[in-house]
């Protein structure tokens, strides 16, 4: 690797992310602060020289987003004042993905305006993880890699050896293919809880397509939330007879009510990663978070060496 002509830099939304991702490369954080001015303006210092480097900064959107993505925006803005070669954004959870199209009149497609800031302010590629609508990637006029993480929700499953019991089910239609593809690696079958959502942030389960009884159930999704969806889910599952219940997901943004939710939850284990910043005392007794570093480390040296990042996904 080319490690002189490649270099990691974080922001502050997850620098514990970051430095597993440069352990696995091999490589130390880039020196560089983000700070603030007195007024709450953000300043951002770059410490070193990124002429003609590959640069990679570490910063999903995640709460406090606003702050998180206007500090991703002017380290960018800093990169490409300062002739860097290539700038690629690594956002393991892309915030604001949730309002990728109109559902009303007037509404706002506030991913696609994300997107827009974030080509302008330098960005030559995006890395992302588990977007919560796949088009989003359209909404770029650049590159994206978008990296599926159900392969590492998969390896940590198999480890539980639940065998012909497991079933894999999806909250709701449209997590269908992420779903099958967990099932798929698993060597599963699948169920789909068919709902409906009268209101944003609340759920109302309505039937469950498929057989569970007796079996171990694994809801999947990409985020959890204020965690209603998945909690009706466990509920409406053992109701119809499962013998118990796994959650998992990539984005934990446990926001609100979730983690009261989740505490009187009947799960057996609740699996995500660390895309978001999970503090200790946020950990419930039953959550497991795995690294996503792996995955992202082995992507970035694909992408800096120009090798095919899609390989890492053929079975």
């Amino acid at each position: 690797m080319k490690a002189n002509r490649m270099k990691l830099f974080t922001g502050n939304a997850n620098p514990c992310l970051a430095k597993e991702i440069g352990a696995y490369l091999d490589i130390s954080l880039a020196k560089a602060s983000v700070s603030h001015f007195s007024d709450g303006e953000i300043s951002v210092e770059i410490n070193e020289s990124v002429r003609g480097v590959d640069v990679f900064v570490v910063q999903p959107t995640c709460t406090p987003g606003n702050e998180n993505l206007m500090e991703l925006l002017i380290i960018m803005d800093a990169f490409r004042r300062a002739s860097a070669g290539r700038i690629n954004a690594v956002i393991p959870y892309f915030g604001y993905g949730r309002q990728d199209r109109k559902s009303r009149a007037r509404d706002p497609i506030t991913a696609k305006l994300v997107s827009n800031l974030i080509v302008e302010a330098g960005a030559d590629r995006v890395v992302t993880v588990d977007l919560h609508a796949t088009q989003i990637q359209g909404f770029f006029d650049i590159p994206v890699d978008h990296l599926p993480a159900v392969a590492t929700l998969a390896e940590h499953i198999k480890g539980k050896k639940l065998g012909n019991d497991a079933v894999v089910v999806s909250p709701d239609v449209g997590g269908v293919t992420r779903a099958r593809d967990l099932a798929a690696r698993l060597g599963a079958p699948l169920a789909i809880i068919d709902k409906r959502r009268p209101a944003p942030n609340v759920s109302e389960v309505m039937n469950v397509i498929g057989d569970i009884e007796g079996k171990s159930v694994i809801l999947i999704d990409d985020i959890i939330d204020t965690a209603g969806t998945v909690c009706n889910a466990a509920e409406v599952m053992l109701a119809n007879g499962a013998r118990e219940a796994f959650a998992c997901c990539t984005h934990p943004v446990f926001s609100g009510p979730a983690l009261e939710r989740l505490a009187n939850a009947p799960f057996k284990e609740i699996i995500v990663t660390n895309t978001i910043p999970l503090l200790k005392e946020r950990r419930l007794p039953n959550v497991t978070v795995l690294s996503i570093a792996p995955l992202i480390g082995e992507a970035l040296l694909r992408i800096h060496e120009d090798l095919s990042v899609s390989k890492l996904f053929e079975d």
